[in-house]
């Protein structure tokens, strides 16, 4: 099984989202114990950006767990025709896509429900796994 990870997930744990910390370490955990997960290359600026001087070793040990999705002008162009409200996740989406990921794991279900690849919160990936 292949995953995408939304940036909220990665924030979770991050900045220790107490209410959500749990489940998000978990999928991490998921993917150190041989579990194969991607981010988008944005989810990765949007880390280093809000976390500040804390962003550079965040983003340093995610790459050891995970590989970044290989996107460009067609994906771009991909997620702008999506039947999605929110650009960003449909941003998300088209890296999905490209590094052919079975689903996307993350909090924010609502806005990927016209998702072409199916989005789960961290507790029900689980769940699967």
């Amino acid at each position: 099984m292949k995953i995408l990870i939304d940036t909220d997930i990665l924030l979770d744990v991050a900045l220790g989202r107490e209410n959500h910390l749990v489940d998000s370490v978990a999928v991490l955990q998921w993917v150190e114990a041989g579990g194969q997960a991607c981010v988008a290359w944005h989810s990765l600026t949007n880390c280093a950006y809000l976390l500040k001087g804390g962003g550079r070793l965040f983003v340093n040990n995610l790459l050891k767990l995970v590989e970044v999705a290989p996107v460009g002008t067609d994906d771009a162009k991909r997620a702008l025709i999506l039947p999605m409200t929110d650009l960003e996740d449909a941003f998300q989406v088209a890296a999905a896509l490209s590094w052919q990921a079975d689903m996307i794991v993350t909090r924010n279900l609502s806005d990927y429900r016209k998702s072409p690849i199916v989005a789960l919160s961290p507790k029900n990936f689980l769940r699967l796994t």
